[in-house]
């Protein structure tokens, strides 16, 4: 009979794309993220990047997708541009994976799922812009996929300070546990 593999965790890096970190203007916030790669590296956790990104043309748009209709002509979308690159302040590591997804929550459009899967990960913990946007729709997704879920509250951001706390302080702690960076680090074997 085969041996019964241990569940394992990854650090899930979210839209933490050039464009994006340079609307949101928080450099505080790289310098969390920077700090919750490096501890989720040294304790041996799967680390993934996830981008959001379009083929040439927009094919993925749909015009009744009223969040997406309005960017298909908006430049600096597509799979080759440099805006969608992770920023280079917590760029990937050689090995680490990227996905690549074409809506809000990281599953959808994306191999997101399968990846976890074949590396066996049943806890994710996320971080990254934004959280009324990719957070919350991966928190949703990954729990009714039945994952265990942290998201470290401070290493997140939105262009909206009150949603974030409404999100962070009574929506997420319904579906996950929420804590900052150096909550989370210090729970982390050494």
């Amino acid at each position: 009979m085969p041996e019964k593999e241990t569940p394992r965790s990854a650090l899930l890096v979210m839209d933490v794309q050039r464009d994006i970190v340079e609307r949101l203007g928080d450099p505080t916030l790289l310098e969390r993220l920077s700090r919750a790669l490096a501890a989720a590296r040294k304790s041996g956790l799967a680390v993934i990047f996830v981008r959001l990104a379009f083929r040439p043309g927009r094919p993925e748009i749909s015009s009744s997708n009223r969040s997406f209709s309005a960017l298909r002509d908006s430049p600096g979308l597509d799979e080759g541009d440099a805006a969608t690159e992770v920023h280079p302040s917590v760029s990937p590591l050689p090995g680490e994976i990227v996905v690549t997804k074409r809506r809000v929550s990281a599953f959808s459009g994306s191999d997101l799922d399968v990846v976890l899967r074949a590396g066996g990960i049943r806890t994710m913990v996320l971080c990254g812009i934004a959280t009324s946007g990719v957070v919350l729709s991966t928190v949703r997704a990954a729990a009714d996929l039945d994952f265990h879920l942290v998201v470290l509250s401070d290493a997140c951001a939105d262009r909206d300070p009150e949603v974030h706390r409404v999100l962070t302080e009574k929506v997420f702690p319904r579906q996950c546990e929420v804590m900052t960076v150096d909550e989370w680090v210090c729970r982390l074997p050494a």
